[in-house]
């Protein structure tokens, strides 16, 4: 059980890195990192039958950040929508010097 929850999180955190990387979309590459954020607390979950309730506790501070990057998140991808009128990442440059 243990190692096909492991291989099905690293499954999932290999779609996610390879999402976050090939995509273009905003919208997708944001989608792809809180994919990968369940599958490290699909790991976390498979872990702590082992290891201790520590990775419960871990599962949770995860999921508090994932809420607070999805809600700053949006709301820096709805303002650049606004601005630029797309989620394409490379038809703007706004957060280089």
């Amino acid at each position: 059980m243990l190692t096909e929850s492991l291989l099905l999180s690293a499954f999932l955190f290999t779609i996610g890195v390879a999402g976050v990387l090939l995509r273009r979309n905003a919208i997708i590459i944001f989608m792809c990192i809180e994919i990968m954020l369940n599958a490290v607390n699909l790991a976390f979950i498979a872990l702590s039958r082992y290891v201790g309730i520590e990775g419960q506790i871990f599962v949770f501070f995860v999921m508090v950040v994932a809420a607070a990057e999805a809600a700053v998140g949006l709301a820096i991808i709805i303002a650049i929508f606004r601005h630029y009128e797309s989620v394409d990442i490379q038809n703007f440059n706004l957060l280089r010097w």
